[in-house]
This record gives C-alpha cells, sequence and structure tokens, in this order.
C-alpha cells in the first residue's frame, strides 16, 4: 500500500517527482551503509518505477542513483542482477530523457512503430472451476474500465507530452501543449507522435549521442505543434489552466481468458504473433503452426535429402535448359557444386510486418520489453508474452502441462521461441468455498515458498488475495465517466513490470502403469503426487480361502526404489520393501522438512530450501508385539530424492492423484516411476564409434547424451535470495 501510494502522488503532482526521488535515494544510500540488503531491491525497483514516470528530474539524481547501482554490482546475485539491468536504464534515460516512458507504452499498447517494433500483451489466465464467478467478474470488470479510459490516443498524446516535457522541461508550457492535442484529428497525432518516436531513437542510435541536437530536434517538433508563435522560454506557471497536467503511465493491455481448453495457452500466443490466424483456426493446429507462423522469405531455408552426387553435370536438364557440349558453360558446371540447403518458396499471398529485424542494438533491456535477443540470424524477438495465471497450486499444475506441451509442438514446429519471449507470472488466489484452513495452506505451498525466497514477492503478491476478495464483494460501479483509480490492476502492472527475475521449478515426469505387460501412461506434475492404496482387491486377485484381520489388511507391500540425493551427486541407489498406507512426493520444500530416513539408512544431507529434489513422505505400518498380541502403527519416514520408483507387491491395487487436483487423478495403479522431466528436445542420440574384439570388427553402439531437465520459470522481483 505505501508504494503503491507513493506512485499515486506522482501521478497526480508531477512536481513533487524531485523530492520523492530524493528521498527513495536517501533510503537507499541508508540501507547500503547499514548493510540492510533486505530492504535494498524493493526500494530499489520503487524508485526505478518512479523515475519511469517522473518529469523534471535533474542530472545530478540521475548521477546518484547511476553510481549506487554500479557500488551493488559487487554484491552477489540477484543483487547484481537487478543492479546491472537498472544500470543499463538508468545511462539510457539519462542520455535520452523520457525514453523508458516512451517505450514502455509503445510496446505495452501495442502502438505500431517501425523504428521501435517490440509488441508485448499480459494474458490473464483463470481457471473458472478454481476461482469464483464473483472474483472473475470483478477482474474483468475492473480490466475493462481501465482500458477504456487509455485509447490508442490517448496513449499517444501521452508520449507526445511526457518526451517534450521531460525534454524541454520547464521550457515546455504543458498546458499548451495538452490542448493542443486533445483538439488535434487522429492523422495529425499520429502524425506528432511518430515524428517524437523518430527523434528518440534517433539519438538513442547515434554513436556519440548529442543532447544538443537532440533537443534541436524536439524544439523544431514543438514549435511546430503549438504555431510559429511558440517561443522557448521558462513557464512561469502563474495560472492555473497552465500548470502541468499529470500523465499517467497506462496499464498494460491486459486479455482475460478463462482456462478451459489444454491448447488455450498455445492458441493464443499463435494469435498474438499472426492476428490474422484467427480467420483459418480450425481443429487441426499443425494448419494454424504452418499458416500462422513462417520465416521471412529470404532466411527461410529447409535441409533437403539429396539423391544425386551433388555436382551439376549429373543432374537431369530440363527441356529448356539444354546446352552445347562444348560449351564454356558445360565446363563450368562440371567443377560446381548443388547447395545442400534449398530455400522455400513461400506463397506470394504471405507477407510479413515491416521492420521484423527490428532496429540494431536493441536487443538489450533498455526500457525494451523482456527479449532475449536473436536465437536465429535476422530473426529477433520483438514479441512478449507476459502468462499471468491466478489460482492455485492446482492451476500451475495444469500450467505446467501447457508449457510441457508447448515445448514438446516446438521441437516438431520451431516457431515461437525464435519470435516469441515468454514470461510466467503467478498471483495465489483461493476460493472462499474451502473448508479448513490446513487445505488452504496446502494449496498454497508454491506461493508459500515464493514468499520466503523473496520477502518483496511475499508483501506485494502474496498479500493481494484478500484484496481480490474484497473487490469482488463490493458492488460494481456503473459511472463510466468517472476516473478509475484501481488497486488490483495497479499492484498486476507493477509486478508484470518489475518482475523480471525468475525462479525455476523443475517440472517432474511420471510413468504409470496399470498393466505391465502394457506401455506406460505419461504424465507431469509440479508440486505433489500423492499415492493411496485402494480399498478394494485387485480383480486378479480373486478371494483369499482364509480370513484376514482388518490389522493384516492395512495397507500394500511396496517396493521402493529410489536414488539417494547427495550434496556430492553421487549416485547412490537404494532400494527398500515394506508395508505403507501412502507415499506423498512434494517438489516444494516446507519451511521446517526434516529428514530422517528409513531406520536402515542414514539421514539424507541436502538442503532444505533446494527445490531440485523430490521430498518423500512414506506411512509404514509398523507391526509391534506385546503381552497384549500384535498392534499396528503408523510411521512416516522422510527422505529426498531425484527420481523414484513404486510398484506394488501384494497385488494391492494404487490411486494417484497429481498436484492435488481431483481432475487428475489415475486409478488402479500397480506401478509409477517419477523422475525428472527431459526437455523435449533432450532425446537426441549421438553415435560413436569402439573397437570391440581382436578381429577387428568396428561396431556402432548408440549412447544418449545426458538429459537436460525441462524447468519452469516464475518471475519474482528478486529471484532466490539465498
Amino acid at each position: 500500500m505505501w508504494r503503491w501510494s507513493l506512485h499515486k502522488k506522482v501521478e497526480r503532482d508531477p512536481g513533487k517527482s524531485p523530492v520523492l526521488v530524493r528521498i527513495l535515494l536517501r533510503e537507499l544510500e541508508k540501507a547500503e551503509s547499514e548493510d540492510l540488503r533486505h530492504v535494498i531491491i524493493p526500494l530499489l525497483q520503487t524508485l526505478m518505477y518512479v523515475l519511469t514516470k517522473a518529469i523534471g528530474i535533474t542530472e545530478e539524481l540521475y548521477q546518484r542513483t547511476y553510481a549506487f547501482c554500479t557500488r551493488l554490482l559487487t554484491l552477489p546475485v540477484p543483487y547484481c542482477t537487478v543492479a546491472l539491468d537498472c544500470a543499463i536504464r538508468l545511462k539510457m534515460e539519462t542520455a535520452v530523457p523520457g525514453m523508458l516512458y516512451q517505450r514502455t507504452v509503445i510496446a505495452e499498447q501495442n502502438l505500431m512503430s517501425e523504428l521501435y517494433p517490440y509488441q508485448e500483451r499480459v494474458f490473464l489466465f483463470v481457471d473458472p472451476e478454481l476461482v469464483s464467478a464473483s472474483v472473475c467478474s470483478a477482474l474483468l470488470l475492473e480490466i475493462q474500465a481501465a482500458q477504456e479510459q487509455q485509447t490508442p490516443e490517448a496513449c499517444m498524446r501521452y508520449v507526445v507530452a511526457h518526451t517534450l516535457q521531460a525534454a524541454l522541461g520547464d521550457a515546455c508550457h504543458a498546458g499548451a501543449v495538452h490542448r493542443k492535442l486533445q483538439a488535434s484529428s487522429r492523422h495529425v497525432l499520429e502524425h506528432y507522435f511518430h515524428a517524437v518516436v523518430a527523434a528518440v531513437e534517433q539519438a538513442a542510435s547515434e554513436p556519440s549521442q548529442s543532447r544538443v541536437r537532440h533537443l534541436e530536434r524536439l524544439e523544431e517538433i514543438y514549435c511546430s505543434l503549438l504555431g510559429p508563435g511558440a517561443a522557448r522560454g521558462r513557464c512561469d506557471g502563474d495560472s492555473l489552466q497552465d500548470r502541468p497536467p499529470s500523465i499517467p503511465l497506462p496499464s498494460p493491455y491486459i486479455t482475460f481468458h478463462l482456462w478451459t481448453d489444454q491448447e488455450q495457452l498455445w492458441k493464443e500466443l499463435v494469435l498474438f504473433l499472426c492476428p490474422h490466424s484467427h480467420l483459418r483456426l480450425s481443429a487441426d493446429l499443425e494448419a494454424l503452426d504452418l499458416q500462422g507462423l513462417r520465416p521471412d522469405q529470404d532466411l527461410a531455408r529447409v535441409s533437403v535429402l539429396s539423391t544425386d552426387s551433388g555436382i551439376e553435370r549429373d543432374l537431369s536438364l530440363g527441356g529448356d535448359e539444354f546446352l552445347a557440349p562444348s560449351s564454356p558453360e558445360t565446363e563450368r558446371a562440371g567443377l560446381q557444386r548443388k547447395g545442400g540447403i534449398k530455400k522455400r518458396i513461400w506463397p506470394p499471398d504471405f507477407s510479413m510486418p515491416g521492420s521484423w529485424d527490428g532496429p540494431p542494438g536493441l536487443h538489450r533491456r533498455t526500457g525494451r520489453p523482456g527479449g532475449d535477443g536473436e536465437l536465429l540470424p535476422g530473426v529477433s524477438r520483438v514479441h512478449t508474452a507476459r502468462v499471468l495465471v491466478l489460482g492455485d497450486d492446482r492451476m500451475l499444475g495444469r500450467l505446467a502441462q501447457a508449457y510441457h506441451r508447448l515445448r514438446k509442438r516446438e521441437t516438431q514446429k520451431f516457431c515461437l521461441t525464435p519470435r516469441l519471449s515468454l514470461q510466467l507470472y503467478y498471483i495465489p488466489v483461493l476460493a472462499l468455498k474451502e473448508p479448513a484452513v490446513s487445505w488452504q495452506l496446502e494449496l498454497r505451498e508454491l506461493a508459500t515458498f515464493l514468499g520466503r525466497a523473496d520477502p518483496w514477492y511475499q508483501n506485494t503478491v502474496n498479500t493481494l488475495c484478500p484484496a481480490i476478495h474484497k473487490l469482488a464483494e463490493m458492488p460494481p460501479c456503473l459511472d463510466t465517466s468517472r476516473t478509475v483509480d484501481p488497486f488490483i490492476l495497479d499492484v498486476i502492472t507493477y509486478y508484470v513490470r518489475m518482475g523480471t527475475q525468475p525462479i525455476y521449478f523443475q517440472i517432474y515426469r511420471v510413468k504409470i502403469f496399470s498393466d505391465l505387460s502394457q506401455d506406460s501412461t505419461d504424465d507431469i506434475f509440479l508440486t505433489e503426487l500423492k499415492m493411496k492404496v485402494q480399498d478394494s482387491r485387485s480383480p486378479k486377485e480373486g478371494s483369499s480361502p482364509r480370513r484376514r484381520g482388518a490389522a493384516e489388511g492395512l495397507g500394500a507391500e511396496l517396493s521402493i526404489r529410489y536414488q539417494k540425493a547427495l550434496l556430492s551427486h553421487r549416485p547412490q541407489e537404494v532400494a527398500v520393501s515394506l508395508k505403507a498406507t501412502g507415499l506423498v512426493l512434494k517438489a516444494i520444500p516446507d519451511s521446517n522438512t526434516e529428514v530422517s530416513g528409513f531406520p536402515h539408512c542414514p539421514p539424507v544431507a541436502a538442503p532444505v530450501m533446494d527445490h531440485t529434489y523430490l521430498n518423500v513422505s512414506v506411512m509404514e505400518v509398523v507391526k509391534s508385539s506385546n503381552l497384549a498380541g500384535r498392534s499396528f502403527s503408523t510411521v512416516t519416514n522422510t527422505f529426498r530424492t531425484s527420481n523414484i520408483q513404486v510398484q506394488s507387491q501384494d497385488q494391492r491395487l494404487l490411486t494417484l492423484s497429481l498436484d492435488k487436483d481431483t481432475r487428475r487423478t489415475f486409478r488402479d495403479v500397480v506401478r509409477f516411476e517419477v523422475d525428472a522431466c527431459p526437455e523435449p528436445c533432450a532425446g537426441a542420440q549421438k553415435s560413436k564409434t569402439s573397437w570391440l574384439n581382436s578381429h577387428g570388427q568396428k561396431e556402432m553402439e548408440r549412447t544418449k547424451a545426458k538429459p537436460k531437465p525441462l524447468l519452469m520459470p516464475i518471475n519474482t522481483f528478486s529471484g532466490l535470495i539465498q
């Protein structure tokens, strides 16, 4: 709330920006001197958020902030990473005032500009079965109400006015500029918008950035806008109507989606890259893949298997390609080889947007969306998709499924990865109908882990759930003329803008066998796998000739084989057989996790904060004998592992539940295997040659490279702070 109030003061009264920046900078220097590292990243990101909006910041404040960021480069990750990103943006803003604001608005609002073609969009996904309808409708109404006030014309007016005021300072008559832009038509407004963008991008691309030349360009635009009578002079600001109007930083363009289809994420990303693909959208996803996302015509290449010698004179000539036997073309053809790579010819009606590659030198993050440069020659990531999911751990399990499916599809059709930067965000929202408090805590284990890893995420995002439910209970405001000042939307905007440091989570693969003679059913999970012993006996077992007591029928005989997690990462296999009632695999460690292990196994040495291992809890049935007879009790054994195999030995069937989701339950299971899910493209094999006998017989053997694990990133403000 303090951060939100501070940013609102900057919007409502731009004249207070230098004072607020000075206060924040003083607090940062105090935290540095007292070694209060836990407040450095929150204060620094709040300061950068203010500097993006602010106008009239002196060069002395910019230099002090830049010097502070350079001093942070000596600190460990994530402090040096965040400081480097802020230092780069500060250097660009100091050289070209107003650049951060301009690039942010152009990218987030998808304003078309050939000089700065970057575009980004926020995809808000909500599962209607996990989030109440009142919460969905309240969020949708708040997003729509805010976006109705930030039309493309309004955003272009903001960019022109902010750039002129940031560069010219007190010499700019802000009130006159505001009134002139309000009275301008769409055509005139676009003219000045493109002129301002061209001036800023030209100043940013010049090797020796000349501040004087940049000011001269903007003065020409300023005089052209206000007429020949506009003179450069200090604005007294005595008149109320000439006071600088507040220029808000519009919230990004957000689309609201109810997650009802497994392929919905991939479809939305395709439509974002190629908006006209919805005209050809069909059930055939591969057809959409080929129609919507093709490389540039000059850069597209496809490998062709050659069936000839590769020499042109060996090729059959067409009817119009006969050459004389003694001609010089025939002699040259005998010395040339045909290329092994053939250009793919696209249909003549297919065209790509202009300036697809983007301007040179802008592929690092300097106020633009979070692209990752070039993965293919000449193809740049000019689109950024920020996928924000609301829900609990069950929603994250569905997101992991969609992420794995998307990566698997990319191995077949390499179309999204070269052109799209995918950023994932998460806001925990629990349904109020959940009965017990313990079950609510169980459903937000990953959010709790993110809060422990990043305290600023805990204070900013994890505390948003009560506010969202309070918004859903409030009656909707039908007055569209009143200015909307949404708190929840502003927090979401701050999170997707400043949350640039990801925390990577291992996705685990599970192979489920209902019959050992048949192939397995493969699935994945992100947070938890829970196993229970079914009450009913296996149909194959039949009826037992002797009666068993209820205690003897408790649990099932399990064979467990796993690889112990050691700090040395040395492989050590452990195999045990025991009787158990259930088993839980957790990929997210608890804050008070203790490792006990089986009685005959030593404790496992692994850090509690490490989330790259599975935390296994086995509810073992222990039989004891005393004077009263035999008794049975349940003991929980815990250990850590990277992979595990469990099989029922007495034909008792098992039930598996993935990511705490009742919709992802598997019954009648006799065996399952869990290990780290590899990258879909990590199954490539490489061959090596070895001599195996004394007769000189050479045998080719296939060896697999060690698979690279598939990690799903979730963005936070500072990443994992050790």
